[in-house]
């Protein structure tokens, strides 16, 4: 029990702190560009209660965690955003989708840096917060990463839709009520069903986890830790 209370604290925390200001910055960028429905809501906040989602916050990553699973999934409460009364929806919603993953990667070139500090705090702190801050490295790079995926109701599909021609922004507006069902499909089924088949199709490792790999080395290499 008290090896998983030790595990659990170093995940559990830099998951909190980075779906907390994910959130946050969509609320806060939201407000800055004319609406203010997550502000008048609560949600632009750095209060985590106000974000936390029981499965996706909570139940989700517990499960993956216990279970060992080869990486580590979940998700906050959206936040509400009106796209109709920022001042310019189109542009307006770009930014406001870029925000969050923005602040996650801002995050994960902070947890690096961190590492230069871990040397200065008592000894028996050290592994402690050397493993928050690997994890959380790890953790924004993957919700950076996962979010900014070109579909809907991912950030990434947002942006895609805010940049693209109306044409081609409509149908891939359409694909939202059907989103979370396909990630659904890419990341547990299509896996399982490659297994079945003796197949590799583990989209998620080549959509996610190659992608943040390649940022974590880069961000190691800028700070000279590698």
């Amino acid at each position: 029990m008290e090896n998983f209370l030790y595990i659990a604290s170093v995940w559990a925390l830099p998951l909190l702190l980075a779906i907390t200001l994910h959130e946050a910055a969509h609320g806060y960028a939201a407000s800055r560009l004319g609406d203010d429905t997550a502000k008048q809501l609560g949600r632009v906040t750095l209060n985590p209660f106000r974000h936390v989602d029981p499965v996706g916050t909570i139940l989700l990553p517990a499960v993956l965690l216990v279970t060992r699973a080869p990486f580590l999934f979940g998700w906050a409460k959206p936040v509400p955003v009106d796209f109709g009364r920022l001042r310019d929806p189109r542009s307006g919603m770009v930014l406001v989708a870029a925000a969050g993953p923005a602040t996650n990667l801002v995050l994960a070139f902070l947890s690096a840096a961190g590492f230069y500090l871990v040397e200065y705090l008592p000894s028996a702190a050290q592994e402690w917060a050397a493993w928050n801050l690997a994890n959380s490295l790890t953790i924004n790079l993957i919700l950076a990463v996962f979010n900014m995926l070109p579909l809907p109701p991912l950030d990434g599909g947002r942006v895609a839709v805010g940049l693209l021609p109306y044409p081609l922004a409509w149908r891939l507006s359409r694909l939202e009520r059907f989103g979370f069902f396909i990630l659904i499909g890419a990341m547990f089924l299509l896996p399982w069903l490659g297994q079945q088949v003796g197949l590799n199709l583990n989209v998620f490792y080549w959509l996610v986890g190659m992608p943040m790999e390649w940022l974590r080395g880069m961000i190691l290499s800028l700070l000279g830790l590698v």
